[in-house]
C-alpha cells in the first residue's frame, strides 16, 4: 500500500487493480468512521436548515450542491419575512415603517462589515448580485484606464471575475493578461504572474477559492505583488465566504465581492471597497441618488428584504459560537471574536470532510478528479471536488445520482475560464461540494452511490 500522500498518483490512472481498489476503498470507510468531530454541533446545525428535511423515496437526500449556492437556515427565512410582512418601506421618509426599515438597513452595513473584516460600515456596499457589482465597478474603473495599461486576470476564475474586466479593458483599449495553471492540480502558476506584472499593470482580478475544483489561491501574496508595481486589486470571495474567515484588512485588497447566497444567506451581492477608492471613482448613477457611501454605489432600489436575510446570516453563523464547547480562555463575544471562533471549527470540521471527500472518491473506478488530491496540501482547498469520467458525461452521471437522491451540479459552474483551459468544454464536470452542515454519512453515499454507478463492489 501507498502512503497517503501518494494516493494522487494512485488514482489518476483510468484503471485501477481491483485487489488495490478493495484495499483502499475500506481504508477510506475506516477513515469515515473515525473521523468525527465531537466539538463540532453538527446535530444542532442541520436542525435549523429546513431544506435538509427534504426525502427523496422516503429518505433524506444528501446535498452537495452548496458551490452553486447554500441552503438556508429558518432565522434568515424568518428576517426576510419579518421584514416584508412588518416594515416594507423605501428609504428616507419621515413615518416610523420608514423609520425601521432604515434602521434594520442601516445595522445591516455594519454587520456584514463584521463579517468581511472591516470597521467602517459605508464601505459595504450591497447589489443583486456580485456579477452585477463586478460590470459596475469594472464599467466606472475602467474610465480611469487609457490605451497601453494592462490588467490581469486568470484562468482559474469564475467567469463573473473575468469577463467584466476584459470587457472594461476592450472598451478602453486596454490589454489582458491572463495567469496560466499547472496543468497537474490546475494551481496558479505564479511565477507566470509575477512575470505578467509589470508598471502598466492597472488591476489584478483573483479568486479567493475556486468554485470548480475548490483550490484556495495564495491570494494575500498576490496582492502583496500587485501593490508592488501600484495595481489595485480586485477579490473574488464568493467560493470562499462559507468556508473561511473574511478580513479585507488582512488581506490589504483593494476591493471584495461575495454573495450572501453561498453563505447561507438570500441571493444578494456585496461589494467591499476601500474608502478612499469609492468616494474617487464615480459610478454611473442616477443624479438624485445619493453622493455619499454607501448609497453613492448602490444604485436603483434595493431589495431590503434580501438585505435583512444577509444581515441574518451573517448572525446566524456567529451564533454557532454558542454551541461549541466551553474554551479554558475567556471567549471574545464579540461578533468578529464570535466569527473569528466559529470559523476556526469550521475549517477543522470541513477539512476533515474534504479528506473523507478525497479519499472516497479515489476509489471510484475510472474517476479523474481535476484539483489538487494530495492529502498533505488539503490547507491548499476547501470541500469542493469536480470528476470526469471517461465514457459518462457530466450531465448523465449528475442524473444517475439525483435518482438516488444524491444532489450534485455538473457543467462548466460559469468557471469558463478553467473549463475551457482544461479541456473539459463542453460537457465540464461533476461538482460535488461540502458544507459545515453536511455529514461523513452523506459523503459515504455519494461515494457508495459513484462506486454502484461504476460497477464496483460496495
Amino acid at each position: 500500500m501507498r502512503g497517503a500522500g501518494d494516493l494522487g498518483v494512485v488514482f489518476s490512472r483510468s484503471v485501477i487493480d481491483s485487489c488495490e481498489l478493495r484495499s483502499l476503498y475500506s481504508q477510506s470507510e475506516s477513515f469515515m468512521s473515525s473521523s468525527s468531530c465531537p466539538s463540532w454541533p453538527i446535530e444542532a446545525i442541520r436542525q435549523q436548515f429546513p431544506g435538509l428535511s427534504r426525502q427523496q423515496d422516503g429518505r433524506p437526500v444528501a446535498i452537495f450542491d452548496g458551490p452553486a449556492g447554500s441552503q438556508v437556515p429558518e432565522s434568515v427565512v424568518q428576517a426576510i419575512s419579518s421584514y416584508l410582512r412588518y416594515c416594507n418601506c423605501n428609504r428616507g421618509a419621515v413615518f416610523a415603517t420608514a423609520k425601521e426599515s432604515d434602521r434594520i438597513l442601516t445595522e445591516a452595513h455594519r454587520i456584514v462589515g463584521d463579517f468581511l473584516g472591516t470597521e467602517d460600515a459605508d464601505c459595504v456596499i450591497f447589489g443583486p448580485n456580485m456579477t452585477s457589482l463586478t460590470l459596475q465597478l469594472s464599467r466606472a474603473l475602467g474610465r480611469t484606464w487609457k490605451p497601453g495599461d494592462e490588467i490581469v486576470v486568470t484562468r482559474l476564475d469564475h467567469d463573473a471575475n473575468v469577463s467584466p474586466w476584459v470587457l472594461a479593458a476592450r472598451d478602453a483599449g486596454v490589454i489582458v493578461r491572463h495567469v496560466d495553471l499547472h496543468p497537474e492540480d490546475w494551481t496558479l502558476n505564479l511565477e507566470d504572474y509575477r512575470q505578467k506584472l509589470s508598471e502598466r499593470t492597472r488591476l489584478v482580478a483573483v479568486g479567493m477559492a475556486s468554485n470548480a475544483t475548490g483550490t484556495i489561491n495564495p491570494v494575500k501574496q498576490m496582492i502583496a505583488m500587485a501593490h508592488e508595481v501600484s495595481a489595485f486589486t480586485f477579490v473574488d470571495a464568493v467560493h470562499y465566504a462559507p468556508h473561511g474567515r473574511l478580513n479585507v484588512n488582512d488581506l490589504n485588497c483593494d476591493f471584495l465581492a461575495c454573495s450572501a447566497y453561498k453563505f447561507f444567506g438570500p441571493h444578494e451581492g456585496i461589494l467591499y471597497g476601500r474608502r478612499s477608492l469609492l468616494e474617487s471613482i464615480r459610478p454611473y448613477k442616477l443624479r438624485p441618488s445619493p453622493d455619499v457611501l454607501p448609497g453613492l454605489w448602490m444604485t436603483g432600489t434595493q431589495s431590503h428584504e434580501a438585505i435583512a436575510g444577509t444581515a441574518a446570516a451573517v448572525e446566524y453563523i456567529a451564533s454557532l459560537a454558542d454551541l461549541l464547547p466551553a474554551t479554558s480562555e475567556p471567549a471574545d463575544t464579540s461578533r468578529s471574536g464570535k466569527l473569528d471562533r466559529v470559523f476556526a471549527e469550521l475549517q477543522k470540521y470541513e477539512q476533515q470532510l474534504s479528506v473523507q471527500m478525497l479519499v472516497g472518491l479515489q476509489t471510484v473506478p475510472g474517476i479523474r478528479i481535476h484539483g489538487i488530491q494530495d492529502r498533505a496540501r488539503l490547507s491548499e482547498r476547501v470541500a469542493t471536488f469536480s470528476w470526469t469520467f471517461p465514457d459518462c458525461t457530466p450531465r448523465e452521471a449528475a442524473t444517475l445520482l439525483a435518482e438516488q437522491g444524491v444532489y450534485v451540479w455538473c457543467g462548466n459552474h460559469y468557471a469558463l475560464p478553467f473549463t475551457e483551459t482544461a479541456g473539459l468544454e463542453p460537457g465540464g464536470t461533476i461538482r460535488a461540494g461540502a458544507l459545515h452542515y453536511n455529514t461523513p454519512e452523506e459523503i459515504q453515499r455519494l461515494v457508495t452511490a459513484l462506486r454502484k454507478m461504476r460497477g464496483a463492489d460496495c
